[in-house]
Parts: C-alpha cells; sequence; structure tokens
C-alpha cells in the first residue's frame, strides 16, 4: 500500500504567511507540468498498492484540466488504480465553476480540499489571499450545488485581524453545511522569511496574542464538541467515518511517493528523499533525464522523533511500543517527565498509549520537545 503526492508550485499570489514552495510566475507551467510527468516515468513505482492520491502546492486548481489530464495518464501508465481509494485536489475558491468540477470529477477527483482560510474580507486582504469572502461563499455554495465530492475547508485562527466573535462566526457557518464533511484549522504560525515576519519585524503589523489563539482553539474544540465531530488530529476535525485517508497515512508512516519541486517521499521505514525546491534546477535535471532528488537515511533517533510528534498529535496517541522498536530504554528514560505531565493532566496514558489531554495539546510542541529523544 502506498500513497501519491504531487506538488504544483504556482500560486496567482503570494499570501502573506506562506513559506510552502511556489512561484507566480505563471509562463513554465506547461513545462513544469511535461516534468513532471518525467519525473513520474523515471520513477519504479510500484505496479499495484496505490491508494491515494493528492494533489498539492502552491494552487493545483489553477491548472487547466487538460495538465492535470496528462499528470494522471503517466501514472496510470505506472500503476494500476483499481484499489484508489481517495484523490484529492487543493483549490482555492476563485477557481471553482461547475465547468472546473464537471472536469475534475470526470478525472476521477473523489475529494476536494477547499483554502478559505477566512470569511472575512479585510483579513483576506491583509493576507493577500486572490479571492473574497464573497468568491468563497459562492464556491461553497457551487460545490454543494454540483455534489459528489468529499469536501474539506481550510481555516486559520489565532491571526492579528480575526476577533473571537468572527471566528466563532466562521466555525459555526462552515460547521453547519451539510456538504462539508472535513474541517483543517492551523494556527497561524509566524514563519521567518514570509512576507508577515517581515511585516511584524517592521511594525506594520502587530503579531497576534497567545491569549486570543488560545481562546480560538477552546472555541474550536467546543464547536467541534458540540457537533459530535471527531477532532482525530490537533489541526484535523471530521464528521464520523470522514478522516482523510491520504494525510492519515503520513502519521502512520506508510509509504509514500512525491513528485514536483519541494515533494518529499518516504519507504515506510528508514529511507526518505526530497526534490531541489527550485524550479528552474527540478527542470533542468527532469530535462537531463535524472531525478531531482536528495536522499536522507534517518537514524533510530529521528524515527523515534517522528512517531512521538506525530503520534501525539492524533486522537490515538503515540504507542510506546512503537517507540521500543527504535530505542528500548525510551520509556525509562523518560519516567519523570511523563509522569510529571500526567500529574499536570497534560498527558494521558491508556493501555500502552501516550495522548495529550485538552490542555496538553495548546502545549503539545513543549510537551513532545521535552520527550524527544537526543542522542
Amino acid at each position: 500500500m502506498f500513497g501519491v503526492y504531487i506538488h504544483i508550485p504556482f500560486c496567482r499570489k503570494a499570501c502573506t504567511y506562506c513559506n510552502f514552495h511556489f512561484s507566480t510566475n505563471l509562463r513554465n507551467t506547461d513545462d513544469m507540468i511535461r516534468a513532471i510527468s518525467g519525473e513520474i516515468e523515471l520513477t519504479a513505482l510500484p505496479t499495484q498498492g496505490i491508494k491515494t492520491l493528492y494533489f498539492g502546492g502552491g494552487t493545483p486548481s489553477l491548472l487547466a484540466p487538460s495538465a492535470l489530464k496528462i499528470l494522471f495518464e503517466a501514472l496510470k501508465e505506472k500503476t494500476d488504480f483499481s484499489g484508489m481509494t481517495e484523490i484529492t485536489l487543493e483549490c482555492n475558491p476563485e477557481d471553482i465553476s461547475i465547468k472546473s468540477l464537471k472536469s475534475w470529477k470526470d478525472l476521477g477527483v473523489s475529494r476536494l480540499s477547499l483554502g478559505l482560510q477566512s470569511l472575512n474580507n479585510a483579513e483576506l486582504q491583509a493576507m493577500n489571499r486572490a479571492h473574497t469572502a464573497e468568491q468563497s461563499l459562492k464556491s461553497l455554495s457551487l460545490i454543494g450545488e454540483f455534489g459528489g465530492f468529499e469536501v474539506s475547508v481550510d481555516l486559520i485562527y489565532g491571526t492579528p485581524w480575526k476577533t473571537d466573535q468572527e471566528w466563532q462566526q466562521e466555525l459555526e457557518f462552515i460547521l453547519n453545511l451539510d456538504h462539508v464533511q472535513h474541517l483543517s484549522a492551523y494556527a497561524l504560525s509566524i514563519e521567518s522569511k514570509t512576507q508577515l515576519a517581515f511585516q511584524i519585524k517592521a511594525g506594520t503589523v502587530l503579531a497576534g496574542k497567545d491569549e486570543r489563539m488560545i481562546a480560538q482553539f477552546e472555541l474550536l474544540q467546543h464547536e467541534i464538541q458540540e457537533r459530535g465531530w471527531e477532532a482525530y488530529e490537533i489541526s484535523n476535525y471530521c464528521r464520523k467515518q470522514h478522516r482523510a485517508i491520504h494525510n492519515s497515512h503520513y502519521w502512520t508512516f506508510v509509504p509514500y511517493y512525491g513528485f514536483g519541486p519541494s515533494a518529499h517521499s518516504f519507504d515506510g521505514h528508514q529511507q526518505r528523499y526530497h526534490n531541489h525546491a527550485n524550479n528552474a534546477r527540478y527542470l533542468s535535471e527532469i530535462n537531463a533525464a535524472q531525478l531531482p532528488r536528495i536522499e536522507e537515511r534517518l537514524s533510530d533517533a529521528d524515527c523515534l522523533n517522528e512517531r512521538l510528534m506525530t503520534g501525539l498529535r492524533t486522537i490515538d496517541g503515540v504507542e510506546i511500543a512503537q517507540l521500543h522498536r527504535f530505542h528500548g530504554d525510551w520509556e525509562r528514560e523518560n519516567r519523570q517527565q511523563i509522569l510529571h505531565f500526567i500529574e499536570q493532566g497534560l498527558l494521558y496514558k491508556v493501555g500502552d498509549a501516550l495522548q495529550l489531554s485538552a490542555s496538553g495539546k495548546l502545549i503539545s510542541d513543549r510537551i513532545i520537545s521535552d520527550l524527544m529523544w537526543v542522542e
């Protein structure tokens, strides 16, 4: 069993907070699609076992249907799609129309991840998003009218611009839509070298307060619980039986193949590789029939720490036995710290698994950092 991720490194505008790899120069789009198709051709993919396909970015929805079709055909020449369970396309509201929805459905897309981020025009402008709140509402309406897709919505909270009341109104609106089954809600993080980081440093934007992020996280947990949704990962929430299959595979270390600039791959054990995060270099190497990859062999400490980090973010927690595969003394060495977190009500031990409490999720990074194995 394995998944495939395809990174489309183009956006119409640069969001102020984003540090993903992308370009706003769309002139090389056709060349890039041919190159990604070429990378797929050069890769020794298993002929059986693909379960999920995810088009991320960047903004995959800005591609013409013919471009997406090239990528589908390249994959289908290498591997059998008969066992496919989920095909996700990240999309933005400005790209949604009945025509685009039909073309994606015809290609086999089964799930849409809609990047709203906010339903407030002032906040969207501050983020430098390419759509308006009105376009967001129209896109949601069109998707519901068309039907036939699993629908996930992305929202951001804890920003300098969103009040608690506005956040609650956004949540109530999205969670009350019958055709939305999944919500990815992210606390705003200030990433270095982004426009937002420079704005905050220059004083033109005030950084969001921790108190606001905490209050809005707690509002989110309340609204999710009120509706009987599942908080299955710190940033991911769904109606029962509607978890994101592809992303869940990341958290359970299922192998995956990544294609496109900056894409990552994992063999399910201790081997990773990632592509160069440079469009020109990626195109040059593929045109020379070379795979543009940097390989990394994970140490036992890397493997343990990754399982600790991803496991504690999920509803199921992390099984201690999984950590002991890489370091048999991990629990003994961390016993006092684990007991301390349990006594503080930040961590639970359920059977062989450690799980974060609601208050533990607020400081998850600190807890995970304190429990990591440093060789």
